[in-house]
């Protein structure tokens, strides 16, 4: 997701986003650790996408 699409997005929403990515990062790493999967790259797509959330919540604290 852009982060011009989750500027719009309210606090609570990021929120939910924030832990819906954690989630799925857990996942990833779970099939990952049981070879289960080989998608390597999505696990780095998935942490700028938690960092792009963390950082919007973080900024919008600050107003």
């Amino acid at each position: 997701m852009k982060a011009n699409e989750m500027r719009t997005k309210s606090v609570e929403e990021l929120n939910q986003e924030l832990v819906s990515l954690l989630k799925a990062r857990f996942g990833l790493k779970m099939q990952l650790s049981t070879q289960q999967s080989n998608k390597t790259s999505e696990l780095g797509k998935l942490r700028r996408d938690i960092a792009r959330v963390k950082t919007l919540i973080r900024e919008k604290a600050a107003q």
